[in-house]
């Protein structure tokens, strides 16, 4: 077998990435202390980057640096100039999860490479041609992947010149990456931040099924199914962990590089792989790959498995053989750390020293003496050296346009200026030169120059005065359009029976209604999905799944982008708008009126935002019900999706409950128990938004009573026009309520 198979590992200090380079991956992802979606690592300085990246090309291993979390308006300046300094560090990719950031660095840094984060959700056809189209080189397909559909995805990125790479071992969350909000929502701190709580961990009252950890998956582990991975074309295997030790890395990377190697050249496999039980684990599982999604993907116990995994090996049951089993095991995790501290011990991240002697006279050159611990040579300015008139060549001037060199992968020493004589004039743009032909001459790269960002126009609304406007699941709800001329959109499912036009033949009974689409749309419901947009072909929809919004593209529909795509600043609505003629955007409900208040939108383009909702806190391809309430069935299937509507709830041990809710067709999903009510967004933000939302679907509402969605949508409407009495009508009428996201932002 010819292919390369990229080994991919996790990085979270610097120990960890000695770790993994020596143990033989291929390459390494690593996160800065800033703009970065694992902030529990200790991650890394900008130095610290620096002397990873040559340490890691020394061993022939690359390096791509997260950026995995949605940016905010005022952190754009940051941001460019962390891009300034990152175009010419060497850097072979970063991860992006914010859509502006494809803009960005398309426009301004072409030569980064682009890695479409898991946060993506990347799981249908059209999300590969989205993420070609704005500039992704490479994608991590969603963990809830089956073999098949993984394999299917990847023979189409390969038609687009993209790599994929999927998640072979670590820890898995219960929810769509990237469509959970429950920490967001619990205490504050979102995961599209990078500040996950990991809520799904938590304890929570003893359920039905007597589990108390009833959210809590094992860990992955495809190790015994890489000759199917292989098969599928899967580009980069990634390992999860950056905030694992440098001993949990090395014995993973080193585990699974002997399964490639021994894979690659004999076509079998190790069948041993007790050395991963011997770190850190939740006991394994492959359920996801094999498309088999059982009871047995849960463990009532989040914390480290390997001890009882020593246990279970030795058979041990009396006392005297545990604690046999537990010391012979704790030995074997002491030999680890020592064993792999001998390994990274010579390795170096430092800085070699760089002096720079610059010398000349009138007539002359500038000469300029580079000395490292590998080379020596000098550089001339093509111009030469005249009396000073302007342009005064001196050692302030010298030092001004070289000091950049500090973030360079060199320790740059005293300049040195005994061979300069005084009064001399020059060009400034030769010392740009001689400073470029230097970095050319260290790197074997060409410098890129600084990007300043020009200022971004605010256009004006589209609407004068903002409009309402309302979702619904229902088609008995259709009587809402005798009571309003708000929009209606209407909700599809996550699931679709095959052929079936049930949801066709309700747009085309009620042309007012605009079709809505999910999140997350996998294999046949993608299909399905398609298949409403090219029989009713509605003149507007509204998507939270960038694969149907990629085939609205194409098919000249217009549409806008959902809630769930994490909208949070200017340059995201660019992307959506240049590259895929987006006609407007739902900010993200996860920021506050000064995060939101400075978004500049694109021309001729609409800003809506939601101000009642059910709170979403996280959606599963898995079964929230199988540790609750019960289920006979001993794993899912494929009906499950289309006929089950069981609800519960679940109550953490500080005794806040939260809705369980299965609704036909949809994906188990977790609700807060409070509804998002956001007049404020409409006193606080009117001058910005065209549009303000509401949901009328019952989705999430759990016990709650339902609420009379006419008289809703009556007190909405004079919310709108400034009815003094509204907002104390609705807040009688929506009882149980918090716009606390609106407050707090990320």
């Amino acid at each position: 077998m010819n292919r390369k198979i990229e080994l991919l590992a996790p990085g979270g200090d610097v120990d960890a990435i000695k770790a993994a380079i020596i143990a033989g991956a291929n390459a390494v992802y690593c996160g800065l202390d800033t703009f970065n979606a694992r902030n529990r690592a200790a991650n890394l300085s900008f130095d610290d980057l620096i002397g990873v990246i040559a340490l890691a090309h020394q061993y022939q291993c690359e390096v791509f640096l997260t950026m995995n979390i949605v940016i905010l308006e005022n952190e754009v300046p940051t941001l460019v100039k962390l891009l300034n300094q990152l175009v010419n560090t060497g850097v072979d990719g970063i991860i992006v999860q914010d859509l502006g950031l494809f803009n960005l660095v398309s426009k301004h840094f072409p030569s980064l490479a682009i890695h479409a984060s898991t946060q993506l959700t990347t799981h249908n056809e059209g999300q590969i041609g989205f993420l070609a189209k704005i500039g992704a080189t490479r994608v991590n397909l969603s963990r809830e992947l089956n073999l098949g559909e993984i394999k299917s995805l990847t023979t189409l990125a390969h038609d687009h010149d993209v790599l994929t790479e999927v998640f072979v071992h670590g820890a898995l969350c219960i929810a769509f990456s990237g469509q959970c909000y429950s920490s967001s929502v619990s205490v504050g701190n979102s995961g599209n931040r990078g500040r996950c709580s990991q809520a799904c961990r938590d304890e929570y009252e003893v359920t039905a099924t007597g589990n108390k950890f009833p959210l809590n998956l094992k860990d992955n582990s495809a190790y015994f199914d890489l000759p199917e991975l292989v098969d599928a074309g899967v580009d980069s295997l990634k390992i999860e962990g950056r905030i694992k030790g440098a001993q949990y890395v090395h014995t993973v990377v080193d585990s699974w590089r002997k399964q490639i190697d021994k894979f690659i050249d004999t076509g079998k496999l190790l069948s041993d792989d007790s050395n991963l039980h011997k770190v850190f684990n939740r006991d394994f599982t492959n359920s996801f790959l094999k498309g088999n999604l059982t009871k047995d993907m849960f463990i009532d116990n989040p914390r480290d498995n390997s001890f009882k995994h020593a246990n279970d090996q030795s058979n041990a049951i009396s006392v005297v053989q545990i604690q046999e089993a537990q010391q012979t095991l704790s030995s074997e995790k002491d030999a680890i750390v020592q064993l792999v501290a001998e390994k990274i011990n010579h390795l170096s991240i430092a800085k070699p020293t760089l002096s720079l002697a610059f010398a000349g006279k009138v007539d002359q050159p500038l000469s300029l003496t580079v000395s490292t611990p590998a080379q020596n040579f000098v550089i001339n300015s093509t111009l030469m050296l005249t009396k000073a008139t302007e342009s005064r060549v001196d050692e302030a001037a010298i030092e001004k346009r070289f000091k950049s060199l500090k973030n360079s992968g060199y320790l740059l020493q005293a300049f040195n200026f005994d061979g300069l004589e005084a009064d001399l004039s020059l060009p400034f743009s030769q010392l740009t030169q001689l400073k470029n032909e230097l970095l050319l001459q260290l790197t074997q790269r060409e410098y890129i120059g600084a990007v300043t960002l020009p200022k971004l126009p605010k256009h004006p609304k589209v609407t004068d005065t903002p409009t309402l406007s309302l979702l619904i699941s229902d088609e008995k709800d259709v009587n809402l359009c005798d009571v309003t001329d708000a929009d209606i959109y209407f909700k599809l499912p996550e699931s679709f029976k095959k052929n079936d036009n049930k949801y066709i033949d309700i747009f085309l009974r009620n042309p007012r209604l605009i079709p809505w689409f999910p999140a997350v749309l996998i294999g046949k419901d993608y299909i399905e999905a398609v298949r409403v947009l090219d029989v009713v072909k509605p003149k507007r929809i509204v998507t939270n799944n960038t694969g149907v919004a990629f085939k609205a593209y194409e098919m000249g529909i217009e549409w806008i982008a959902g809630p769930f795509l994490n909208t949070t600043n200017s340059y995201a609505l660019l992307t959506l708008q240049e590259q895929l003629n987006c006609a407007g955007a739902f900010i993200s409900n996860e920021i506050n009126r000064n995060q939101i208040k400075n978004i500049a939108r694109p021309e001729n383009f609409k800003l809506l935002y939601s101000i009642y909702h059910p709170i979403l806190m996280m959606t599963s391809r898995q079964c929230f019900f199988q540790q609750t309430v019960g289920c006979n069935k001993p794993s899912i299937e494929d009906g499950c999706m289309l006929k089950c509507e069981k609800a519960t709830t679940i109550t953490n041990v500080k005794g806040i409950s939260f809705a369980v809710d299965k609704q036909k067709g949809g994906y188990p999903s977790i609700y807060n128990h409070e509804q998002f009510l956001n007049i404020e967004a409409v006193e606080d933000l009117s001058h910005l938004f065209d549009e303000f939302f509401i949901d009328l679907t019952n989705i999430g509402s759990g016990s709650k009573a339902e609420i009379d969605k006419t008289q809703l949508v009556s007190h909405f409407e004079n919310v709108l026009k400034g009815v003094v009495t509204a907002k104390v009508e609705l807040n009688q009428l929506v009882t149980i309520s918090t716009n606390a996201q609106y407050q707090q932002g990320l």
